[in-house]
């Protein structure tokens, strides 16, 4: 059983964006959409008309229609749309009302936030469209940005599409190895760059870095610099952002084929190069629609605000609430520098809709800060999504006792790959600790087991069985899609397969248990590595905690669990008696590790993900430089301590 921490009223459901949808859909097709479990269903045994439904409600415009709903062809090699024409930018832009705010752009430490209309972003994003066509920007060419969460990357990423180019954005926490390892795969013509970025009460040089993408990117045309962080005049040769901005231009939007590249998101890179995934104008534009419309709800003159950098999935979720006539608020800075800080944000900005990650939930509980208590009015918020990784048990309680009571919590799992969501919450779902509400419209997942077949109620592989428009057209330099394959479609062919361990319950809801390449196969059970996290680490003197399971000679198995103590307490002989009772009590006696160790630090990548993955390799004996990329992990020398301690334990073995 699981704990209901929250319920929809009859009044909230039949006030929201999505029972206005279904209303509007009993209609046309002369039935009724009773629950979100109906039109699910619906969603998915006639996935052709669910998407022709969206483009209907939402109006979108193409400027040359489409021929067929998709072709025939399997996934990854499915084409929506064919023939129709259309452009990303220009359905982000033309809701909002001139004189409601788009943009709210706060910065860490609390400083005066810069509103900027909708009508200012209009003017501003075709004033860089022109700039970009008179600089010889054409279709298909690549506009790259290194830039932090402020107003300039959305004038940049809308003026880019508006003129067809291919857009890409590094945040500024990358470092110059990280950074070149992305961008250089795209041979860009433009490169748009920060002097710096805001962090934990600091101002972080950036010069150093942009100095050497100038060097090491020999296709660049043309450098924009930012004057941000030092407002100090831009390296010489380049062209400042004002410029950019400077000149008045009609707004054109260039119209492009539906599965035209919009931009590329990269994967965290970790232990190799990182993947390019290229998604198109037009299944952003529908997956837009569908999660900002349906599912956030959102609606003109509301706000969404995304805790979250601009290297991150999420960055490109929350910019589409643009489409809806609602504004986003971006905030520069550490989301808790001071502790709580993006919760002050949310308040002051009176959002309804927040996205966050897991980790900024447990990091601001871990402080002892609490919202309510000090009084910030979060009683707009009517929607949390939680990203990133699993959300704790406690995170949900903590969520309920110290955010709101009234709050549909969204713990969601998709991201990079699809740039969005396969399931997550809804309006007709309950708030049950520990799950996801359930399977969003239009994605037919399950969870298969090893012989490629469905399971309820027991762990097994999170696939995808029907194609999404928002799945990505192709990876960067993979013409006959040997990568992409070999990603997603080497297990199932014709199967997206998404490397997630994930539970699909009879009650609809989900749990996911973590990713299946740092699989937990102890004895031949499965065991899900968020299971340990949520149980151990609201433990008060463990700060975080890692699980790796590892195959050993004659089918033997080694699982260990590294411990961080939190501040003023070790790991003794008492706490690792208490880890043991506690996962064997909470868990099953299969949980108990035959390994305790205490480690400094757990090393994750730039978005918060524990590097499992990357630390099995080093046990397993793989050199670092094969294990992992230490350019796009947050903390390298706690990284450095895994691959001694690994070098040690093989060396004695």
């Amino acid at each position: 059983m699981t704990d209901t921490l929250w319920s929809p009223t009859a009044a909230r459901i039949e006030n929201s964006a999505l029972r206005a949808y279904l209303n509007w859909l009993e209609k046309r097709e002369g039935r009724t959409f009773g629950d979100h479990d109906t039109f699910h269903a619906w969603s998915v045994d006639d996935l052709d008309r669910f998407w022709v439904s969206l483009i209907d409600y939402y109006e979108v415009e193409f400027s040359t229609p489409w021929t067929q709903v998709r072709t025939a062809d399997p996934m990854p090699h499915t084409r929506w749309f064919p023939g129709a024409r259309l452009n990303w930018a220009q359905h982000a832009l033309r809701n909002g009302a001139d004189d409601t705010a788009a943009l709210l752009c706060v910065q860490e430490g609390g400083l005066p936030a810069r509103e900027i209309t909708f009508g200012a972003l209009r003017r501003s994003v075709a004033a860089a469209a022109g700039w970009l066509r008179r600089a010889g920007v054409r279709p298909g060419d690549r506009v790259c940005a290194y830039l932090p969460n402020t107003e300039h990357v959305v004038i940049a990423s809308l003026a880019a599409a508006a003129v067809g180019a291919v857009w890409a954005c590094c945040s500024p926490d990358f470092g110059a190895e990280g950074t070149i390892g992305r961008l250089a795969q795209l041979e860009p013509s433009v490169l748009i760059a920060t002097d710096g970025y805001h962090w934990n009460g600091k101002e972080v040089d950036r010069g150093d870095v942009v100095a050497r993408l100038r060097e090491e990117l020999p296709t660049l045309r043309h450098i924009v610099g930012v004057p941000y962080a030092f407002e100090r005049p831009p390296p010489d040769g380049s062209t400042p952002w004002d410029e950019l901005v400077a000149v008045d231009a009609p707004l054109e939007f260039e119209q492009v084929e539906f599965s035209h590249p919009l931009w590329v998101l990269f994967t965290s890179g970790t232990t190799g190069l990182p993947k390019g995934l290229v998604h198109g104008h037009g299944g952003i534009t529908l997956e837009g629609l569908k999660w900002g419309g349906l599912y956030a709800g959102m609606r003109a003159g509301e706000r969404m605000f995304a805790a979250t950098s601009t290297g991150w999935a999420l960055w490109n979720m929350q910019i589409n609430a643009l489409m809806h006539g609602a504004g986003i608020v971006l905030y520069e800075g550490s989301p808790g520098f001071p502790p709580g800080a993006v919760w002050e944000v949310a308040a002051r900005a009176g959002a309804q809709v927040m996205l966050i990650g897991a980790a900024v939930i447990t990091a601001t509980a871990n402080t002892g800060v609490s919202p309510r208590e000090q009084g910030h009015d979060l009683s707009r918020l009517r929607h949390l999504m939680v990203s990133g990784s699993a959300l704790p048990s406690d995170g949900y309680r903590w969520v309920m006792e110290n955010v709101s009571p009234d709050l549909r919590i969204d713990s969601t799992s998709g991201g990079t790959d699809v740039s969005g969501a396969f399931v997550g919450a809804n309006e007709y779902a309950p708030v049950q600790v520990g799950r996801i509400g359930g399977r969003l419209a239009g994605v037919d997942c399950a969870a298969w087991g090893e012989d490629g077949e469905p399971v309820v109620d027991s762990v097994g592989d999170l696939v995808v069985t029907q194609p999404m428009p928002s799945m990505p057209v192709f990876l960067w330099n993979d013409p006959d899609a040997v990568r992409y394959r070999e990603s997603y479609f080497d297990t199932w062919p014709g199967v997206w397969r998404h490397g997630d361990w994930v539970t699909m319950h009879s009650d609809g809801g989900v749990s996911i248990h973590g990713r299946s390449d740092s699989t937990l196969n102890r004895h031949g059970v499965r065991l899900g590595s968020s299971d340990f996290y949520d149980v151990l680490e609201t433990m008060p003197e463990i700060t975080e905690t890692l699980v790796i399971g590892l195959e050993r000679p004659d089918d033997g198995y080694w699982l260990g669990l590294f411990v961080v103590p939190a501040p003023g307490h070790a790991l003794d002989d008492e706490l690792k008696r208490r880890i043991v009772t506690t996962l064997r009590t909470r868990l099953t006696a299969r949980h108990v590790p035959d390994e305790i160790v205490e480690a400094p630090a757990v090393p994750h990548t730039l978005s918060g993900k524990k590097l499992e993955v990357p630390i099995k390799k080093l046990l397993r004996g793989t050199p670092m430089e094969r294990a992992a990329n230490t350019s796009v992990v947050d903390d390298p020398d706690a990284l450095h301590w895994y691959a001694r301690f690994a070098a040690e334990r093989n060396a004695g073995a």
